[in-house]
This record gives C-alpha cells, sequence and structure tokens, in this order.
C-alpha cells in the first residue's frame, strides 16, 4: 500500500492515528481527542482520556494527524463504511 498522505488517508486504515473531532451534531463530542482504537462501519472509536469514546463517522468532522505531522481535515461522510471496503474504493479526482 502506498505511502499515507493527505490525499489518500480516506482509503488507508486510520487505527492507530491521532484524531480530534473539530465538530459534531452532539456538542458533547466535539474537542474529544486522542488516538483511533477501532472503527466501525458508521463509527470510530477513540481512546480518550484512559476511556473509549464511540462518535458516529457520520455526525463529525475528524481532524487527523499523520506519521508527518501533518493534519488533514476529514467529513466523517468520507469515511463511512466498512474498513475493508473504504481501504478497496478508488479516489476520483474531484474528491
Amino acid at each position: 500500500m502506498a505511502a499515507l498522505t493527505p490525499r489518500n488517508l480516506i482509503q488507508h486504515e486510520l487505527i492507530g492515528l491521532e484524531v480530534v473531532v473539530v465538530e459534531s451534531a452532539n456538542i458533547c463530542s466535539a474537542r474529544i481527542s486522542g488516538e483511533v482504537i477501532d472503527e466501525t462501519r458508521n463509527t470510530l472509536v477513540i481512546s480518550h482520556g484512559g476511556s473509549r469514546k464511540v462518535i458516529p463517522k457520520a455526525a463529525a468532522c475528524f481532524r487527523f494527524t499523520l506519521p508527518s505531522g501533518v493534519r488533514v481535515d476529514v467529513d466523517g461522510f468520507q469515511i463511512i463504511g466498512r474498513p475493508e471496503d473504504r481501504i478497496k474504493k478508488r479516489v476520483g479526482a474531484g474528491q
């Protein structure tokens, strides 16, 4: 698999990346930050302050920090889907 870049982030494994919820329909979820520890079709599970927070993808915008230190904002709708299917998706030029 190609190196993780801002352009191909939505095709990569998200588990292990640092993330901040920058916007959320649920005010209690906004500003949650930590490491992605699990992912389902519709949620990200984030380790936050020693607890697990389950954040619906469709209701949030996430800021991921890549290993290179680059930060990338991603609308949750872009990452909805089973991780194994999302990884296979092709990203078009317009996305």
